[in-house]
């Protein structure tokens, strides 16, 4: 694993479109994880990278720049999402200690914020993201797609086990913060069974998450051919019916329709919700109730 230090010009990117977040701030440029289905691997070609997952790129004046947002009178403590294109809990952050600072920033400033990982690294941070998640909205979600170790490991090799990521949000539900479960992405011929699907929200069920939200995979430019190449390797006996789902970048509604179908009936049996917006917005409410009770 190669670590190259760079310089940003800015920490929180603003995003199109709100979704429902306005802000993404990423620490790190390429992903140790090496997930095969992995979207953001376009992105090496702005790093002129020749390895998205053995080359990762550290952003070491962030924290600097991620003040000189938040302090600005211009900033309206809108919510932040904490890795939409690499996973700020991957492998490097456990020397680098980026988020830690990152959090504490978070915090000074009152500021609400979105964390996905597929690590269970964050328990590292946990004082910090409990403290956080007591002055405003702060989401931990954690990424799991299979409960098959076995296919765990070919298409996500980096990650830490599932189970594992199911335990830290057991331990998170100690703190105030809103926990999420992403399915995503479901994959077509091996995580989409409903054993599969039954076994993590029987997980979900058992730590009380407060929404699940699936997706099924979606897969363009260099992404298709990374993703089928090992696919055609490690699961031959279905590599040709992908080719024949994936002609375009996602699959098609007939089987998309069957799927929600499962997962929603799933969903329904262990009382998971689907809607992620509303802890959001009752703890949003809360905070602001507290500030105007500030000035009573």
């Amino acid at each position: 694993m190669k670590y190259i230090p760079i310089e940003c010009q800015s920490a929180c990117n603003k995003l199109k479109r709100k979704i429902p977040y306005g802000w993404d701030l990423n620490v790190y440029r390429g992903c140790e994880h090496g997930c095969k289905y992995c979207y953001a691997i376009y992105t090496a070609d702005y790093m002129k990278s020749n390895d998205f997952y053995e080359e990762v790129y550290v952003k070491t004046n962030i924290v600097e720049h991620l003040e000189k947002q938040l302090r600005s009178q211009n900033w309206k403590r809108e919510v932040v999402n904490l890795g939409g294109v690499t996973d700020n809990y991957q492998p490097a952050e456990a020397q680098f200690k980026i988020m830690p600072e990152i959090l504490k920033l978070l915090i000074r400033y009152e500021t609400p914020a979105i964390i996905s990982t597929k690590s269970n690294l964050a328990l590292r941070d946990f004082d910090l993201i409990d403290e956080l998640s007591r002055i405003t909205y702060i989401n931990l979600a954690a990424t799991i797609t299979t409960m098959d170790e076995s296919v765990r490991r070919i298409i996500e090799p980096g990650g830490t086990e599932s189970i594992k990521r199911f335990e830290m949000l057991k331990e998170f539900k100690k703190t105030n913060a809103s926990l999420g479960l992403h399915v995503m992405p479901i994959i077509p011929y091996l995580t989409d069974t409903e054993e599969n699907m039954e076994s993590i929200c029987r997980h979900a069920n058992e730590v009380g998450v407060d929404y699940m939200l699936p997706g099924t995979l979606y897969l363009r430019g260099k992404a298709k051919a990374v993703f089928m190449e090992a696919m055609r390797v490690a699961y031959p006996e279905v590599y040709e019916e992908l080719l024949l789902l994936y002609r375009t970048g996602g699959a098609g509604k007939e089987y998309k329709d069957e799927l929600y179908k499962m997962v929603n009936r799933l969903r329904d049996k262990y009382s998971i919700s689907k809607s992620y917006i509303n802890p959001m917005k009752e703890k949003l409410k809360q905070q602001e109730y507290m500030q105007l009770s500030l000035f009573d």
